[in-house]
């Protein structure tokens, strides 16, 4: 996978992360920049240590068993999760749930880390169809913890002073990339 490839995947794992938080920072009364950096760290730790722990179980498996036909194999399923991946998110912002908006007076933790242990399995998964792909797990992990803090801050913000609305467009915009992701993959075990 080369640079571009990467960056589409991990943008469109670091939507899904951005709406969801959009949503929490519609939410604040007021944002706490300590509280807000020590979000993004715990994200941007949660998000590559999952994609490298999903990334190192794909090379162990393609490690123990070098046949020819896991090499299609493991393509097909890399597509697969990242078109599954890219479906959920466009399905999301087709149903375009409503958030009620309460007044909060400050970020809540058990929610931001039950959001992070949820977004931390689907960048496992990433991380999984990565390591068949056989793509650098040092960039993967950088870019993810790069655009996952990004997403958080950004996100944050967002919400804090736009309200909730974006996260139908986030969730589009990160399923897209995802879905272009998941062809791209195709084409080339076809191509």
């Amino acid at each position: 996978m080369n640079l571009v490839e990467l960056l589409a995947v991990t943008a469109g794992i670091s939507l899904d992360m951005f709406a969801a938080v959009e949503c929490e920072g519609a939410q604040l009364a007021k944002i706490n920049k300590r509280h807000l950096l020590c979000a993004c760290a715990a994200a941007a730790f949660c998000q590559a240590a999952a994609i490298y722990a999903g990334h190192l179980g794909a090379r162990l498996l393609n490690y123990y068993d070098m046949r020819e036909s896991l090499s299609f194999t493991a393509r097909f399923v890399s597509a697969s999760i990242f078109l599954f991946m890219g479906i959920r998110l466009l399905l999301k912002a087709f149903k375009n749930e409503a958030v009620q908006e309460r007044l909060s007076p400050g970020m809540g933790w058990g929610r931001f880390w039950h959001m992070a242990a949820a977004m931390a399995l689907y960048t496992g998964l990433a991380g999984v169809a990565l390591g068949f792909l056989q793509a650098g797990i040092v960039k993967a992990a950088v870019l993810m913890a790069g655009m996952s803090a990004a997403a958080v801050a950004v996100g944050m913000y967002t919400g804090y002073r736009l309200g909730y609305e974006q996260k139908t467009k986030a969730y589009a915009a990160g399923g897209i990339l995802l879905v272009v992701s998941g062809v791209d993959v195709v084409m080339r075990v076809l191509g």
